[in-house]
């Protein structure tokens, strides 16, 4: 596999220089411990969907059913792409980066800083304009898993909000820019 460069933001744990993150199928990042968290509930809506049709759900089950749905699909049709779950969410370019700092930093989320990564591992380019909120009807988080996945263009001829996620070995080569917002 061919390391690539990156940028990434550190955000609610932080980072040293020369620090490896290995993200796999057995090494997951935050996506899943909050899915894991809603296990419960989203068995409950699974056998009980009826129940849920007419209830608003939370924002972390919405989130769930979609991560669930698109795990689902990733594994099924595109098994080489990185999983949401077990990925770190990486930028291009320092000025992109940059741009989610500010918009985590504006959130209350901590934020540390930024860093130039080196990933030894899958990456796949997607379009957040195309994440979802999930719902109870199971079969239309699969539909909407399977454009996310797709990734052709938005319907609406919007440009894409470019997500990239990378996983496998990934080296902190250097701290390009220290924010430290909200820690």
């Amino acid at each position: 596999m061919e390391e690539k460069i990156y940028y990434h933001v550190i955000s609610d744990i932080p980072k040293k220089v020369g620090e490896h993150i290995i993200l796999d199928d057995e090494h997951h990042n935050g996506v899943y411990k909050r899915v894991c968290e809603q296990m419960e509930i989203v068995e409950d809506i699974r056998k009980n969907p009826d129940k849920y049709r007419n209830q608003e759900l939370s924002h972390s089950v919405d989130v769930a059913l979609r991560e669930l749905a698109l795990e689902k699909v990733r594994k099924e049709k595109y098994p080489n792409y990185p999983s949401r779950m077990a990925s770190l969410y990486v930028s291009k370019s320092f000025k992109e980066a940059e741009q989610w700092g500010d918009y985590f930093a504006k959130l209350g989320r901590p934020t540390y800083g930024i860093a130039k990564i080196k990933v030894n591992g899958n990456v796949y380019e997607g379009d957040a304009y195309k994440c979802f909120d999930g719902v109870v009807d199971e079969a239309e988080n699969i539909r909407q898993a399977e454009i996310y996945w797709l990734n052709g263009a938005n319907e609406d001829g919007r440009e894409p909000i470019v997500e990239i996620l990378a996983d496998g070995d990934i080296e902190i080569v250097e701290i390009v820019k220290e924010i430290n917002a909200n820690v």
